[in-house]
């Protein structure tokens, strides 16, 4: 166990090397080692407390620009539309009727036959409505 007596806040993120050494009792021979190394770290309740200040700092910084955007720039005069567009409205009433129309083959109609449409058209109606 290795155990670090001296926390500071000046400390935090500095990095400590540590070598274990592996060897039999009677021999001084070592049979191993390894370099370990170690960086201190705050504790999570000390983080969350860094984290809310920083995030406590930067909605401050972005409050203080969107002020002075909003007071530097002029605000653009837009009209909202207030519904969807005429083309559209236009091309659904037209599909609309394409659908209504008759499909080719159908002889009991009134509608002359250059109106009669056929399945595919009838579905590329269908598809652009939907």
């Amino acid at each position: 166990v290795i155990r670090h007596r001296d926390v500071r806040a000046s400390y935090y993120g500095v990095i400590d090397k540590f070598r274990l050494q592996v060897s039999e009792q009677s021999q001084r021979k070592a049979l191993g080692k390894k370099e370990i190394i170690a960086t201190l770290l705050p504790s999570a309740k000390e983080q969350q407390q860094q984290k809310e200040e920083e995030e406590k700092r930067i909605k401050e910084h972005l409050a203080e620009s969107v002020f002075f955007e909003q007071t530097l720039c002029q605000p653009e005069n837009r009209t909202a539309s207030s519904g969807p567009s005429l083309l559209t409205v236009f091309l659904g009433i037209v599909c609309v009727a394409a659908l209504m129309l008759p499909t080719l083959g159908d002889m009991e109609s009134l509608v002359p036959l250059y109106l009669h449409l056929s399945v595919n058209q009838k579905l590329v109606a269908a598809y652009v409505l939907g």
